[in-house]
């Protein structure tokens, strides 16, 4: 009977160290006390073999699935950049207003790149200190049709402040904040500016963010009250942001008041790391 308590106790110990991690180290399945433990140990490889297969053919269906909607995002790329062009070569109410719409075309489209880029395996972040003032231009620039449209105020100064960070990565996450931003204050006024030490702020005047609402807004595909009123609201864009800024190394959170507009806030300090 001892012994046989002494063979049990080990077996457990043995299978407790590994239970967690069975389908990585199969191969290092505890010793074998007879027949029966070798049936059982036959049985446990067989069951991993088969899930690996099936991993296996998600995984290619999966980069099947990816390599179809890169490719249709790329190719829609053309169309918008020649509409972009002919829309361009005049100057009227409609031609701006369709530039406008044109804008938010790319921006989903550049949405779906970036989805795509980020449930991908692999990483594609450059690290360098770049210019604050120059990555908010680039983004204000692209708005500068919308704020003009809707008759909106931008309140902005240079911060002259430089961030560890990457320039495209970081672009895209303001990009989507201020997209929000233009999308729901119908009038009033968007403010960037920085808060020491280095917090860059985007606040609105617009429709604002429910309470029960304000925590979970980072979260996939929830879009709140006001986005499932409005319609148009997919729950990606904060989504990706969040993810891209924990991949950055920086932090991101939002204050809202229903009626008074909102404010997000990008924590873009980072601890000094060395870079190969």
């Amino acid at each position: 009977m001892i012994y046989r308590y002494y063979v049990f106790y080990k077996r457990h110990k043995e299978i407790e160290e590994l239970k967690n991690t069975a389908t990585e180290l199969i191969e290092f399945m505890p010793n074998s006390y007879g027949g029966l433990d070798d049936d059982y140990c036959q049985v446990i490889e067989n069951l991993v073999a088969d899930k690996r297969k099936d991993i296996e053919a998600v995984r290619e269906e999966t980069g099947k699935l990816l390599d179809y909607y890169t490719l249709w995002v790329h190719q829609i790329k053309t169309p918008i950049a020649s509409m972009r062009l002919r829309l361009q070569r005049e100057d009227s109410e409609l031609s701006r207003s369709l530039l406008s719409d044109l804008g938010r075309i790319e921006r989903y489209v550049e949405m779906v790149i970036t989805y795509l880029r980020l449930e991908g395996s692999g990483s594609d972040y450059i690290f360098k200190e770049y210019d604050l003032d120059s990555i908010i231009g680039d983004v204000v620039k692209k708005f500068a049709g919308d704020f003009i449209l809707r008759k909106l105020k931008l309140n902005y100064r240079p911060v002259e402040k430089k961030v560890l960070t990457d320039e495209k990565w970081l672009s895209f996450v303001i990009d989507q904040v201020l997209s929000n931003a233009l999308k729901y204050t119908k009038q009033g006024e968007i403010s960037i500016y920085l808060e020491e030490p280095l917090t860059l702020c985007i606040a609105d005047t617009g429709i604002g963010i429910s309470p029960e609402d304000l925590p979970r807004i980072f979260e996939r595909n929830y879009t709140g009250v006001r986005g499932r009123a409005d319609k148009r609201a997919s729950g990606l864009g904060l989504y990706l942001c969040n993810r891209i800024c924990k991949n950055l190394n920086h932090e991101i959170s939002a204050e809202s008041q229903v009626g008074q507009g909102t404010k997000i806030k990008i924590n873009l300090e980072t601890k000094r790391t060395f870079i190969e």
